[in-house]
């Protein structure tokens, strides 16, 4: 059994600077980094500074949703990953379909908030369960899939750790919106959720860091596979090698 096989001590120790550097790198990967945060924010921002001026529904959520398609445009050009600016788009155009069939200008805010809470939900209920959505998510990225669930314990605290801080942001910032929601102006309620988008994000992404940086490194399990492959290969083709040799030499000594 190697050292990759045995389950790692459940407590924390400081990841070497590689690691960390690792760790960082996937998760400026996993949450779309600078671009993805932009990305994210300008559509809002578009529609709350145009229904500020002309308090136009319909002109507001169209140019709020063609900028959401000319980001997915220039990421398709460059053959750039889409996925953050494709959630984007859908996110928009939920908003924008929900705004203009109630006719309330605060509508388009409605469906993010809603995914905003069930997000929140989402990582508290799973850190709860033992299984957290954090794990899951970067699970991949780290190419570590879930060996963190049995064999990395202290990994898996990390994940739980973070999956509980992002649940607890998220709340909090739904806290924030939905009282808004009722009470205040559109306006109103945009400017505060574009300025509520990127600092809780920043933190739940900081804290998840923390985290993991402090946690046992991942286990590659894709390296694994791909060694056990390879030294299933060496030992068939060490056992083909051997096997003509070995009837030679039977063959020699009948005679």
């Amino acid at each position: 059994m190697t050292s990759l096989d045995k389950p790692t001590e459940d407590t924390e120790e400081t990841q070497p600077d590689d690691a960390r550097a690792v760790t960082e790198a996937a998760l400026f990967e996993a949450f779309g980094g600078v671009r993805g945060m932009v990305e994210t924010v300008v559509p809002g921002l578009l529609f709350v500074a145009i229904f500020t001026i002309n308090k136009n529904l319909h002109v507001s959520a169209i140019a709020a949703l063609i900028v959401s398609l000319v980001m997915v445009a220039v990421r398709l050009v460059r053959k750039d990953t889409v996925k953050h600016a494709f959630s984007g788009v859908f996110g928009v155009a939920f908003g924008v379909v929900f705004a203009m069939i109630t006719g309330n200008a605060k509508n388009f805010y409605l469906p993010g908030m809603l995914y905003t809470l069930g997000l929140a939900l989402a990582y508290i209920v799973s850190a709860v369960a033992g299984v957290p959505l954090l794990g899951l998510m970067l699970g991949p990225v780290f190419k570590e899939n879930l060996s963190w669930r049995t064999r990395n314990p202290g990994r898996k605290a990390a994940y739980t750790k973070a999956s509980w801080a992002w649940g607890l942001i998220l709340l909090a910032k739904s806290a924030i919106l939905f009282p808004l929601y009722w009470w205040a102006d559109t306006a109103q309620l945009g400017w505060v959720l574009v300025a509520l988008k990127i600092p809780p994000f920043l933190l739940a992404v900081w804290l998840t860091w923390i985290f993991l940086a402090k946690a046992p490194a991942p286990i590659d399990v894709f390296a694994e596979m791909e060694a056990e492959e390879a030294a299933a290969k060496a030992a068939e083709a060490a056992a083909s090698a051997s096997a003509p040799a070995s009837g030679d030499g039977g063959g020699r000594h009948r005679k």
